[in-house]
């Protein structure tokens, strides 16, 4: 938008203020979504911020006994948190991946992505009960082999999980959830933003999985939104994907929009202020990167910094 400024019209340069103020960091058009034909290649970094992965968690070093492993019967385990997730014979979670599709099925973990979390082999694997026998199938890998589906999502695991019974795979990089026996998202997920009332920080803005969601004090709103979390800060610190309008509740309006950050990924903002969570909160109703730095803050629903000085 451009805007003729006249230094004799006081009104003129209070209507462009406001519409920067508007604006701030809003792109023209809708937000680009990035779209993977089943087959086709993936692009270094498309997943990941600054280029540097394809969102899956930091350990590259996968378990050398959940690589290639047969999942064997699958099983249905009642998780205190999720409610029921899908197991492999030995208990481990089986997850799956929002960059892959369902329809057709296909699989775009691969490389490094594949280490650290282990695809689970489609030969081998059956059901007993709690799993419609018709819901599992096979998607073939850009290495030739052959990777269980369940209702034609790829199945995983994850190589962080070391005892039967973890799903330290959940919400990681807020792409990978354990699978629910349907081959949907484990957890009951709400809207894209709410709000939650803690106990010590009050009313604070939570994602879909119930994450608390933050604001960094060396970003900057106006008059566009500018995030200066890049490169390894994104490591810890990964963004909020845009989220509509009408997927949120209890959330200010103003300043509701997302903007697209210098390597192109689209960021979520509250009053334009970015948002991100923390890799340091496990769980629902963490708050772990409260204050760290003295420059991270959980949002309030209008987008302020709860408890900064």
């Amino acid at each position: 938008m451009r805007t003729s400024w006249r230094s004799t019209s006081f009104v003129a340069t209070a209507a462009a203020v406001l519409a920067l103020t508007t604006a701030c960091g809003q792109e023209s058009g809708s937000p680009s979504t990035n779209t993977q034909n089943a087959g086709a290649s993936v692009a270094p970094g498309a997943y990941g911020s600054g280029g540097s992965g394809l969102g899956y968690g930091t350990d590259s070093s996968a378990s050398p006994d959940a690589e290639g492993e047969s999942a064997g019967v699958l099983a249905v385990t009642e998780n205190a948190v999720l409610g029921k997730i899908v197991t492999d014979s030995a208990g481990f979670t089986l997850y799956r991946f929002d960059k892959d599709t369902a329809q057709p099925p296909n699989s775009s973990c691969n490389g490094d992505c594949a280490e650290t979390w282990p695809p689970v082999p489609a030969e081998g694997a059956s059901v007993s009960s709690g799993v419609d026998k018709s819901l599992l199938g096979e998607v073939t890998r850009d290495d030739g082999s052959k990777q269980l589906t369940i209702a034609g999502w790829p199945m995983y695991r994850f190589a962080k999980d070391t005892e039967a019974g973890d799903t330290k795979g959940q919400g990681v990089k807020g792409t990978w959830f354990a699978t629910a026996p349907t081959g949907k998202k484990a957890g009951a997920t709400g809207p894209g933003l709410s709000v939650r009332n803690d106990p010590e920080l009050g009313q604070i803005v939570v994602d879909k999985n119930g994450m608390t969601v933050y604001r960094f004090m060396k970003d900057q709103a106006w008059p566009k939104s500018v995030s200066n979390c890049t490169g390894a800060c994104l490591d810890k610190w990964p963004v909020v994907a845009p989220v509509k309008e009408s997927d949120t509740k209890g959330i200010t309006k103003k300043g509701l929009m997302p903007f697209t950050r210098p390597d192109g990924a689209q960021q979520m903002t509250i009053n334009c202020w970015p948002l991100y969570t923390f890799s340091g909160d496990k769980a629902p109703g963490d708050a772990n990167g409260q204050g760290v730095g003295g420059t991270w803050y959980a949002v309030s629903p209008d987008g302020k910094p709860v408890g900064a000085p």
